[in-house]
């Protein structure tokens, strides 16, 4: 029992159980980190594989840890063999680094055979994952989406713009506004924030009501999409 409670000494080598033990917890709490990231996701970029990637790094972290043990020796040429391994896979979100950050950690320190440690660090890193995500916290309010439509020159056609738009809208930012048709039709683009989904189309079939305005196109840009 006492192989459980501490790593092995130097060149002595982990019976069976304590091996078995580590390796399966580590697993465990790698997949725990990865539904954590399923369930907490927000992106474009799914990745199965990057799911799949965390449950087995630390598995990897924890074999490489009962491995070395306590040698030294052994410790510096699993270092040189890794340093000469070349990932090619970019991770373009610092969210998607920790997380494979903390499924190598968890393995490491289930290879050490510090099980409460592990087991208490997966339970706040998963709970401390949960809360950012529901709470929303660093987020910030995005406009819904972007605008665009041609209309006449003229301060009716403006008014009755600027008019359809306040009463859909809980706020609007003119982007652009350029010369269209020789000159006899302006190309508006406006960043907007709706009041509420049904708005979105009501605002839409206003503004096709305003004489002389055509093409209006709302490019959506959902909050749960930002990057």
């Amino acid at each position: 029992m006492t192989e459980l409670a501490g790593p092995a000494s130097a060149g002595v080598p982990l019976g069976w159980q304590a091996t078995m033990i580590a390796i399966l917890l580590a697993f465990g709490l790698g997949q725990a980190i990865a539904a954590m990231y399923m369930a907490t996701f927000r992106g474009l970029s799914y990745s199965r594989g990057m799911v799949h990637a965390m449950a087995l790094s630390s598995v990897i972290a924890c074999m490489i840890m009962l491995a070395v043990g306590g040698s030294i020796a052994a410790g510096i040429g699993v270092a040189a063999g890794l340093s000469a391994v070349r990932f090619r896979t970019t991770l373009r979100d610092p969210r998607d680094i920790i997380f494979v950050f903390a499924a190598l950690g968890v393995g490491f320190v289930c290879g050490m055979l510090a099980y409460p440690a592990a087991v208490l660090g997966t339970a706040t890193f998963a709970i401390g994952s949960f809360l950012l995500h529901w709470t929303g916290y660093g987020s910030r309010r995005q406009p819904d989406g972007l605008l665009r439509f041609f209309a006449p020159q003229g301060a009716t056609t403006q008014e009755a713009i600027a008019t359809v738009l306040s009463s859909h809208c809980r706020s609007f930012s003119l982007v652009t506004l350029r010369e269209a048709a020789q000159g006899t039709a302006m190309e508006h683009a406006y960043q907007i924030s709706a009041r509420s989904l049904e708005e979105r189309s009501m605002m839409v079939s206003g503004l096709q009501g305003v004489p002389g305005v055509k093409n209006v196109t709302l490019l959506l840009q959902e909050p749960t999409l930002e990057l």
